[in-house]
């Protein structure tokens, strides 16, 4: 690649490695946890963080080596959102979101790549992957978009945005598209007023038949495992990985890592504190080691879980194997569950807590919140995952037709 991006990474020092960048999340926390009431107060992402990401190189921990990027495991996006999490589930969210978008822009045509990272190697991309919101008509040398996407995570701070829809031509299967917008061609309707991940600034976007050229979109038939249109460029394994098999990843360490910090602010505050009523001990109550116990089996075996699919599909990519649509469907059904165990566990000890939970100066009422914001998207639908599981383990065609 013979572009600006390329000649930047050259000339500047190396990218943190996945340890560093632990590190540096590590770090962040405090900071995160003190911003957390003014994050959801401004409900999106304050310009202190984004500021904080940027800086720590967290931004850019999947984006390729040659355009300066960390290129780190895809795992990152567990680890590292868990550990975000644990400072403040809004900023970790937005985190995952828009660094996962560096990834698949190093799956997109050559074009769109330079088209971006020669602009600016930092640009930050929102998406919106509701196919069915983008209505989509092919014109000379491109297409025409239009529709009105929810939940674009993020989109207030973002100069991009992948933004998704149907093309129906008579005859022809439909083809899912992914489409790069610029910030200029779409208007971002302020919808996000919500009680958990308040400050992700989720709001929708809309636009009216914009042109996008061939070469800033990419099918989601290109991105289902093995090689992409940016494959000759960027050789890593990393960009081989089925994009929405995965998909659930990309936000699912958010959950855990808020989780295992609400059973940590429980368990601390169990070793000191006294019932209201009784006086008794509660660290001292058998009930109480029971429920520590239990709830850290569950956050144990859902870290678990998720590692081992981001780590298992990041051999198959490196062997050149491509699951097949069960193996896909596994990964989202046993993802979703994952994050429900998660979501048990923030019931589990918000309910032990009793009336202190419900103080907006208790931490929990906000691990809460946001443990259920994570548990409402649709990644993490029991339901719908493990029926779309059972449909092709019975002999039937799938109905999701970008995994």
């Amino acid at each position: 690649m013979t572009s600006q991006a390329t000649a930047r990474s050259q000339g500047s020092s190396s990218p943190p490695d996945y340890k560093e960048l632990q590190g540096r999340a590590n770090e962040l926390v405090p900071t995160l946890m003190e911003r957390a009431a003014h994050v959801e107060e401004l409900r999106q992402l304050s310009p202190e963080n984004v500021a904080d990401l940027h800086s720590t190189g967290l931004f850019r921990m999947l984006q390729p080596r040659a355009i300066g990027g960390s290129e780190s495991p895809y795992q990152s996006l567990i680890t590292i959102g868990a550990i975000l999490a644990r400072g403040c589930a809004s900023t970790a969210w937005n985190l995952t979101n828009i660094s996962s978008h560096h990834w698949m822009l190093a799956m997109f045509p050559e074009a769109a790549q330079n088209r971006i990272w020669d602009e600016d190697p930092d640009a930050l991309i929102g998406s919106s992957f509701i196919f069915p919101a983008g209505k989509v008509k092919r014109a000379p040398g491109g297409y025409l978009l239009s529709g009105r996407w929810p939940f674009s995570s993020g989109v207030d701070v973002c100069e991009w945005n992948m933004l998704s829809g149907i093309l129906r031509e008579e005859g022809k299967a439909p083809d899912y598209r992914v489409f790069l917008v610029h910030r200029s061609a779409y208007e971002i309707i302020d919808t996000w007023h919500t009680t958990g991940l308040k400050g992700t600034g989720s709001k929708d976007v809309a636009i009216d038949e914009v042109f996008v050229p061939e070469e800033m979109t990419v099918s989601a038939a290109d991105l289902k495992g093995g090689p992409t249109p940016g494959s000759h460029i960027h050789a890593s394994p990393l960009y081989r990985i089925p994009v929405f098999a995965l998909f659930p990843a990309i936000l699912s360490g958010v959950g855990l890592g808020n989780a295992e910090a609400a059973l940590d602010e429980y368990t601390d505050r169990s070793s000191t504190r006294s019932s209201s009523y009784t006086g008794l001990k509660l660290g001292e109550l058998q009930s109480t080691h029971i429920r520590i116990g239990v709830s850290g089996a569950r956050l144990a075996a859902s870290r678990r879980t998720m590692l081992d699919i981001c780590d298992t599909a990041t051999y198959n990519a490196e062997k050149g194997s491509i699951e097949d649509i069960q193996t896909k469907l596994a990964y989202r059904r046993d993802l979703a569950y994952a994050t429900t165990l998660c979501t048990d566990v923030v019931d589990e000890v918000v309910t032990a807590s009793g009336g202190a939970a419900l103080y907006l100066s208790n931490p929990l009422q906000r691990r809460f919140r946001d443990g259920h914001g994570v548990a409402a998207h649709i990644a993490f639908s029991l339901d719908a995952a493990t029926a779309a599981f059972g449909r092709v383990a019975v002999g039937m065609d799938t109905d999701n037709f970008t995994v």
